[in-house]
């Protein structure tokens, strides 16, 4: 709820929240959105193969992975890996910065 909240705030439609991750195929194929925030508990599903799934789809589709900072997931090696990872607990600002796309060209 927090999270739909602050992407409201950030002027982004929430076309639809899934539990797990043939739940939120169904609604990438549906409403096929620009961003994709993932938490990493699913109810059902991985959640790194639900963000290669979601690559594959939309390859555009701009990902942030959510997860507990005591537990951050292992993305190194990753074929597909989200965009940005934001570990719990985070400030609003953080958050905010994540929705922003990485600027172009090299990064430092």
């Amino acid at each position: 709820m927090l999270l739909r909240g602050l992407l409201r705030l950030h002027h982004f439609r929430v076309d639809g929240e899934a539990e797990g991750a043939s739940q939120a195929m169904e609604l990438l194929q549906r409403h096929r959105p620009c961003l994709l925030v993932v938490d990493v508990n699913l109810a059902e599903g991985s959640s790194m193969t639900l963000l290669k799934d979601a690559r594959a789809l939309l390859p555009q589709v701009r990902t942030i992975l959510v997860a507990p900072a005591s537990r951050p997931p292992p993305i190194n090696g990753s074929s597909q890996p989200p965009d940005v990872v934001l570990l719990r607990p985070f400030r609003i600002r953080q958050f905010a910065e994540a929705l922003r796309p990485a600027a172009p060209g090299p990064s430092p």
